[in-house]
């Protein structure tokens, strides 16, 4: 016989990231390969419950107790031999030394995956029973790479304490890659070679009678200050067995001085490094957009504790603690209001451009333990500030499990992640380096075939390799994906990567979830219909009793106001809840099973139909275009209860802005009855709504839409999580204020407004434009350079164009940082 064995997925890998994460798969692999384990998977968590591993088993071969063991011993199996490590570096300043620094790792035994970034974060998947993280910061030391601050100890290591991350952004901004004089040495040296290149030069033609060793002295100075660094990333890729532009420019340059031409191979020295050090320089603009982020938060914070008030380390609170801020300071930490009231700025963590009322939770004992569930307008976030009232806070996350710190964390790391134009480009490079190395090899035996000199084909084909080079194509896309990151996160935008970024500037097609995302999400009581011999007291009674276990919107709308048409009435104690998912819960009250839901749930699964007047009461309600619940206890029908959802303020405007934008088809899906559906539809704007869907159904219709065209789900995140996986992507709202939605989706709107998304869509088609831009330039320059160098241009006017159209593309990227919000022009 089959059962089924759910447990918590962050039990069994506590460390693991998300469901996405290899680890699981391994689980996944490692069980259904067990004698007894007939199938297994992960099963999305709802209403704000994590994701589960669902293991179906034959309790004939295998008992519960066992089960369980084997389930278990296999997690920490998987937990304690594979790790992760996520590391802030200094020492990768561009888009080729972030490369070199990925493959480099790739390459050694034990690691799985490894990816490296322009703007200094190093991820790293490893196997525990053939590498250490000794080894990896070891390999890192070797390519001048250091970890920032103390050991990450962000790791499947699971067992060895805290959960730590390296995010001292405000230390260490020198890199590594500066060395003696900071992190400007690079261009020093860039601008020292320049200068003894024109004192050479000026030597050797305009001082008669001066030393021919001088101006050579002169040169070879400059070979070194303009050579050093270019010779340091030379020999990282040729000890990876690759050929880029460092090592072109340095056997082009030693060309030049084999032919005696050392004014022109210092000049192309000089250029290249000047030329790197800029680009260095812009992308650093780009990291310092995202480090300020982390520096949002105050250092310290004023805390009451056993009757003192004093300042501490923002590190050092802890949940519970009682946080007072000034007028006008940043708050430092997320928690809920206790005492004051007063206006908070929002926009540093939501990008909300209003100061947000905020006032004292009504019952801070029930805050406590269920902080997640807290008003909106008694919540606050570190970063954010404080108005003009005196504000007394309850800490309920950690300095380093804030929005703002999860914000920063999931910023950094999305940058290691690659975007279809770059994966595209990398595979482009892969075939056009080894053509040009061929060319380059075949132009070197021109004088068989012209009537010249060797001496002029070795120049012309070293200036076609410079010229083909496609530095400005490496660096096209990281540069704007990294800079449209920054701007979005400082819009209150949290993008989760480059193929996010760029499909959200790509698609046409959008599906909205009904309730939280175009309605407030705060369902009120308008009807109670009862049946014959019930009164409405005894209704909402059992409703209520029932329906404060469940933290659903339409749970806590009838349990809220079903105590305030009560009265002072004392409501029983139900329990047992079970929710059943996309139909409604059932629970145990007085000895009898109570069910509330929809009332499609009855009548199926070995629940008895509804009756008569209970089914009349449904269809009454439907018709006024009210969201029903049907209430049952035992085998009695007790009637139903009419919620009405008001549309959210701003949707209408945000759906028009989003049309002119080019999404040109907008749907709403909906678990409701289809009149319900269509009734919002049409106050919010929208001509498409598709009604009474199952969980499983959105994911069917989500699918469905997909085959049509990409399309992006938005919703709260939570119940949404299965449809916003099959979407193209996955847009989530009001994310500060819920992990839950900060985790599951591709794009989440940091404010519970959905008129922050046609600020994010067009932030991502402006960002798609500059790739493309990008991509075009970089492909240009180097289709007009190849043939200008093959009929004579110089390698310095190649450089020169070379390394200009790298900066263009540079800093064409950088305007996405002053991209304006629509909204605030």
């Amino acid at each position: 016989m089959t059962e089924k064995l759910r447990l918590d997925l962050q039990i069994l890998l506590p460390h693991v990231p998300d469901k996405a994460d290899a680890c699981v798969g391994r689980l996944i692999r490692e069980l259904e390969g067990r004698d007894g384990i007939e199938q297994v998977h992960v099963r999305d968590g709802e209403d704000g419950t994590p994701a589960q591993v669902c293991i179906h088993y034959d309790a004939e071969m295998l008992p519960l107790a066992r089960i369980r063991e084997i389930v278990e011993g296999a997690g920490a199996e998987i937990s304690g031999r594979y790790g992760h490590a996520s590391w802030e570096v200094d020492g990768i300043v561009h888009q080729r030394r972030a490369r070199t620094v990925g493959e480099r790792l790739r390459a050694l035994p034990g690691v799985l995956e490894a990816e490296a970034s322009a703007a200094g974060r190093v991820a790293i998947e490893f196997d525990r029973e053939r590498t250490s993280e000794q080894d990896l910061r070891k390999a890192l030391a070797e390519l001048k790479v250091v970890p920032r601050g103390q050991p990450a100890k962000e790791q499947h290591a699971h067992a060895e304490g805290d959960h730590d991350h390296d995010h001292e952004a405000g230390d260490h901004k020198g890199h590594a890659h500066g060395g003696l004089l900071g992190p400007n040495t690079e261009l020093i040296f860039a601008l020292v070679c320049g200068g003894l290149l024109i004192t050479g030069y000026a030597i050797e033609k305009l001082v008669a009678g001066a030393p021919g060793w001088l101006p050579l002295a002169c040169y070879v100075a400059a070979y070194f200050f303009g050579g050093v660094y270019t010779l340091r990333e030379a020999i990282d890729n040729l000890r990876m067995k690759r050929f880029e532009i460092d090592t072109l420019m340095l056997v082009a340059a030693a060309g030049a001085a084999a032919l005696g031409s050392w004014a022109e191979g210092a000049l192309l020295l000089f250029l290249f490094s000047l030329g790197h050090a800029l680009e260095h320089y812009a992308m650093g603009r780009a990291k310092r957009a995202i480090e300020a982020l982390a520096e949002l938060a105050p250092d310290t914070a004023i805390v009451r504790r056993d009757g003192q008030v004093q300042d501490i380390a923002v590190e050092d609170l802890v949940v519970g603690d009682v946080v007072l801020v000034k007028p006008n300071e940043r708050l430092p930490a997320d928690g809920f209001l206790v005492l004051g009231n007063s206006s908070v700025n929002q926009a540093p963590v939501t990008g909300e451009s209003i100061p947000v009322d905020k006032h004292p939770v009504d019952d801070p004992a029930t805050a406590r333990a269920r902080p997640d569930g807290v008003d909106a307008a008694s919540r606050v976030f570190a970063g954010t500030i404080n108005g003009s009232g005196a504000i007394e806070i309850e800490v309920t996350r950690k300095s380093s499990d804030s929005a703002l710190a999860r914000v920063v964390k999931m910023v950094s790391e999305a940058e290691t992640r690659k975007s279809p134009t770059q994966r595209f480009t990398d595979r482009f490079e892969r075939i056009f380096v080894p053509a040009v190395l061929v060319l380059a090899f075949l132009l070197l035996f021109a004088w068989v075939v012209v009537d010249e000199p060797f001496r002029d084909s070795f120049y012309r084909a070293m200036a076609v390799l410079v010229a083909a080079s496609p530095c400005a194509l490496a660096i096209a896309t990281p540069s704007a994906v990294l800079s449209g990151i920054a701007r979005a996160a400082r819009g209150g935008v949290l993008i989760k990567g480059g193929a996010p970024l760029e499909e959200l500037g790509s698609l046409n097609a959008m599906a909205f979830d009904k309730t939280g995302t175009l309605t407030e999400g705060r369902p009120r009581i308008t009807d109670v219909v009862t049946v014959e011999g019930v009164t409405e007291e005894e209704l909402l009674t059992v409703a209520v009793a029932v329906e404060s276990l469940s933290d659903h919107p339409l749970a806590a709308a009838i349990a809220r106001d079903g105590r305030e048409r009560l009265g002072g009435r004392e409501i029983p104690a139900a329990g047992g809840l079970e929710n059943l998912i996309g139909r409604g819960v059932t629970a145990t009250l007085g000895g009898e099973t109570v069910w509330i839901g929809k009332a499609e749930m009855f009548g199926t699964d070995g629940v008895a139909p509804l009756g008569e007047s209970a089914a009349a009461a449904i269809a009454q309600l439907r018709e006024a275009g009210r969201t029903s619940m049907v209430v049952r206890q035992g085998t009695r029908d007790l009637g139903a209860i009419g919620l009405l959802d008001t549309a959210r303020e701003g949707a209408p405007e945000a759906l028009k802005e989003l049309r002119a934008l080019g999404i040109t088809r907008m749907i709403m899906i909906s678990g409701d009855h289809q009149r319900v559906a269509e009734a919002i539809a049409s106050e919010v704007g929208l001509d498409e709504a598709w009604g009474d869907l199952m969980p499983e159904d959105k994911v069917e219709a989500i699918r469905k839409l997909r085959e049509q065209d990409k399309v992006a789900m938005v919703g709260d995140g939570v119940n949404d999580a299965p449809a916003m996986a099959n979407a193209t992507v996955g847009i989530s709202m009001g994310a500060a204020g819920s992990d839950v939605a900060l985790e599951t989706a591709d794009v989440a709107l940091m404010a519970d407004d959905l008129r922050h998304l046609p600020f994010a869509v067009g932030l991502s088609r402006h960002t798609r434009g500059v790739i493309r831009q990008n991509v075009y330039v970089s492909l240009g320059i180097v289709a007009f350079l190849v043939p200008a160098t093959i009929f004579g241009l110089g390698i310095g006017p190649a450089v020169a164009i070379h390394e200009g159209s790298t900066l263009l593309v540079v800093f064409n990227a950088l305007r996405l940082l002053a991209y304006r919000d629509p909204r605030t022009t």
